[in-house]
């Protein structure tokens, strides 16, 4: 048991709901929705206690992210302007491309690696990733253990 990971990825619905209140008041206070613990508390229905227990605990997913390099891994069809679509909705978000790389196209699709930090993004990791998927000509868009 020494040797267990520091930190997990866990799906939302798979989290004791006292986590998911402790989260929403934590947003709240960071939107200035409400101004003290003890609103935050009463708004969402947990104890004080239970949220300085574990506040320093959870995080939202775009939070850990926020300032990271991320690796998006895209698997892209091979005709003209994909790559040029995704580029320019990685600008649009304000993510600073870092590296691209991109395999030769076997039949008819490529693999791309895009490598960003994220830190002044206009938009959540989540969103960026949901709009990159819907984009014409992309067959898959994941980032590696997220």
């Amino acid at each position: 048991m020494d040797k267990l990971p520091k930190y997990y990825l866990v799906e939302a619905k798979a989290l004791p709901e006292v986590f998911l209140k402790v989260a929403e008041a934590k947003r709240l206070l960071e939107t200035g929705e409400v101004k003290t613990i003890h609103q935050a508390a009463l708004m969402t229905g947990i104890s004080r206690s239970a949220y300085y227990k574990y506040r320093d605990s959870i995080m939202p997913f775009q939070d850990l992210t926020a300032g990271r390099i991320m690796t998006f891994h895209l698997v892209l069809k091979d005709e003209p302007g994909v790559l040029s679509s995704i580029l320019s909705l990685f600008a649009m978000c304000e993510a600073n491309i870092l590296t691209i790389n991109q395999s030769i196209p076997t039949n008819g699709c490529a693999s791309v690696s895009i490598s960003a930090e994220t830190r002044s993004m206009s938009v959540t990791i989540e969103e960026l990733l949901e709009s990159v998927g819907k984009i014409a000509g992309v067959v898959k868009a994941e980032i590696p253990g997220g």
